[in-house]
C-alpha cells in the first residue's frame, strides 16, 4: 500500500517550527525534501487507519468465526504454533 509520487512538483508554502527549522538547514537537510518524505509517511499512516477502520467490521467477524470455529484446515498442519 505505497504512495506514490507522480514526479510532478507544486510550489506550496508550509510553516516550521523556527528551531527545527534552524537545526534542519544548520545540519544540511534538504527542507523540501524532508518534509515530502513526512507527508508522505503520514499519507501512508492515514490510508492505512482508515482501511483499518472501514474493514473493522469484517475483521472483527472473521477474529469472532475463528474464535469460535478454530482455524480453517488446521488438523492438516504440519507444525505446531
Amino acid at each position: 500500500m505505497g504512495v506514490q509520487g507522480s514526479g510532478k512538483k507544486k510550489a506550496t508554502n508550509l510553516s516550521l517550527d523556527r528551531e527545527l527549522l534552524k537545526d534542519a538547514k544548520a545540519l544540511g537537510v534538504n527542507i523540501s525534501q524532508a518534509a515530502e518524505e513526512g507527508v508522505r509517511e503520514a499519507a501512508r499512516k492515514a490510508k492505512g487507519d482508515a482501511w483499518l477502520e472501514e474493514n473493522r467490521a469484517a475483521i472483527e467477524a472473521s477474529n469472532r468465526w475463528v474464535e469460535e470455529n478454530g482455524i480453517p484446515l488446521e488438523r492438516y498442519r504440519m507444525f505446531d504454533v
